[in-house]
């Protein structure tokens, strides 16, 4: 789809419409929000499955080529940690300031939702911004990692026990973090606005069905169609940042008008 293409104005509307109407919405975040960010997606066109194996991204390829792995994440490191919050991060955080959004559930590890002023993220694949040793537990702060690698530490070592180090992120085959408390959320939620998730990778992909199942309203903000559009009330294809701001724009209107 022609990235520049317009948003569907009375799909923002009814976006709006929900959202206003709703005793407690969440959003559910994947790479889509971040691409504005320089950040590639993983599934879109220029998707960073479409450049590298996904088999990359297994525990079990870690454990077997922890070089190789940390190879790869190196250069996706330098992408990330080069990334500001775009316009659909900050819209998302200004609409959990007026408490229109009561938390954000994300599928990203790049941190740029509490960087844009997000408090109530839980990241359900982990962070990039630290790492774990696999032997002993112990946490480093990314930076401290990247140096070990740019001094030619491949893998990266602990320093107290001399295990390997591990991003702290969820690789194909763990199990994801905090998904109890992300599931309490979605089954006592009215509503959940999706941004740039495809929706196909599982159990991230139950938050927004959890929601429908409850009786709740589900809006997707996608640029390509997804594997969960038929359970939508909403569908809007355009980029997130155009409609996250646009739909910013009507709920300040909407609300401003509220005020005598």
């Amino acid at each position: 789809m022609d990235p520049e293409v317009k948003c569907d104005i009375k799909g923002i509307e009814e976006a709006a419409n929900i959202l206003l109407r709703s005793k407690h919405a969440i959003a559910f975040t994947g790479a889509g929000i971040s691409t504005e960010s320089g950040i590639p997606d993983f599934r879109g066109p220029q998707g960073l499955w479409k450049q590298y194996s996904p088999e990359i991204a297994t525990i079990d390829y870690f454990l077997q080529h922890p070089r190789e792995f940390w190879l790869f994440y190196r250069v996706r490191m330098s992408t990330i940690f080069t990334a500001k919050p775009n316009r659909a991060h900050r819209a998302l955080a200004e609409l959990e300031r007026m408490g229109v959004i009561k938390a954000v559930i994300t599928q990203n590890v790049d941190g740029l939702h509490q960087a844009a002023g997000s408090k109530n993220v839980i990241e359900l694949h982990g962070t990039m911004k630290r790492a774990v040793c696999m032997a002993c537990g112990r946490v480093y702060p990314i930076d401290v990692v990247i140096r070990k690698i740019d001094s030619g530490q491949i893998p990266p070592l602990c320093d107290e026990c001399g295990g390997v180090l591990k991003p702290d992120v969820v690789l194909f085959g763990e199990p994801v973090k905090d998904f109890d408390r992300a599931r309490e959320l979605a089954l006592m939620s009215d509503a959940v606005l999706v941004i740039g998730s495809s929706l196909s990778v599982y159990p991230a992909a139950y938050i927004p069905i959890f929601v429908k199942e409850m009786g709740g309203k589900v809006i997707i903000i996608n640029l390509e169609p997804t594997e969960l559009d038929y359970i939508a009330d909403v569908i809007i294809r355009c980029r997130a940042g155009d409609a996250m701001e646009l739909l910013l724009e009507k709920i300040v209107s909407a609300k401003n008008r509220e005020v005598p």
